[in-house]
């Protein structure tokens, strides 16, 4: 085939010295609490952004936690602890610390497309910004066996804790990695011989007819419009999935579901006819 082809938001209620918080976009959470930040640092320093440390804080309390963030490129600094009692749940005994983190860990893009197999089915979205819906795709995509997610740095819903939730655990599984450049990105995964299909109702396609047993990158876009121009023109083809009700569109991690199983099938039916010869 030819290629025509930080604003806090509503918070939560406090769990002692640990609690977690949403900003205003939803991209992030709070971590406060010595123990609680020590731990994160531990098991999952990927997820921290930045550490906030009260002035005054004694550094002997403070040792391992400042070591793990420099062996781990966390950067910290020192704010008032009036600042520290403003982003955090009212009462709350922050003990001085807060760390800012992610509600799950992105892979970095480069190690994400060097760990792709062979013959990848990853999944990009475009401007999927209601954190649910972006959960529900999560959670599809992992059941589905794909061997990723990229999501734009802009206009996209981030793991935050409701899309994190939502995934049910996918997020823990997938590898997901944030893109400056989709489109970039798109130019990237066609020079590894990966073809890009983009969702579009309007197509002329019928998903069925594509080749899933192809190295396949799906690309989903926003509900309200869909793919946008550039990334839309940047397909290798598009397909559609047909409507035979009144409504003409279903919900996009619905439609995620609908091609990523119809993928997986054809390349298990692909493997299956290998085997059998």
């Amino acid at each position: 085939m030819k290629r025509s082809l930080k604003r806090p938001g509503r918070r939560q209620p406090s769990q002692g010295p640990f609690s977690f918080e949403s900003d205003g976009r939803g991209s992030e959470s709070l971590i406060y609490g010595t123990m609680p930040v020590l731990e994160a640092l531990r098991s999952r320093p990927g997820r921290l952004r930045r550490i906030l440390i009260a002035e005054g804080s004694r550094e002997s309390r403070l040792t391992e936690i400042l070591d793990l963030a420099a062996g781990n490129k966390v950067p910290f600094d020192r704010v008032d602890r009036q600042h520290l009692d403003r982003i955090v749940e009212p009462g709350a005994n922050h003990q001085g610390i807060v760390a800012i983190a992610a509600a799950a860990e992105y892979l970095d893009e480069d190690e994400l497309l060097d760990s792709l197999p062979a013959e990848p089915l990853v999944v990009l979205l475009d401007t999927i910004e209601d954190p649910r819906n972006l959960g529900a795709i999560l959670r599809t995509a992992e059941c589905a066996g794909a061997d990723g997610v990229f999501l734009p740095n802009r206009r996209s819903a981030g793991l935050t804790e409701a899309a994190v939730k939502t995934s049910a655990g996918a997020a823990e599984y997938l590898k997901i990695a944030r893109t400056a450049n989709l489109n970039r990105l798109i130019d990237n995964l066609k020079s590894r011989g990966i073809w890009i299909v983009g969702a579009d109702g309007a197509a002329d396609m019928d998903y069925t007819e594509w080749d899933w047993s192809l190295p396949t990158a799906l690309v989903l876009g926003s509900e309200g419009s869909g793919l946008r121009r550039l990334v839309s023109e940047n397909c290798d083809s598009k397909v559609r999935i047909p409507m035979y009700g009144k409504i003409n569109s279903l919900n996009v991690s619905v439609a995620a579901g609908v091609l990523l199983f119809e993928a997986r099938r054809r390349r298990k039916s692909k493997d299956r006819t290998k085997d059998g010869e």
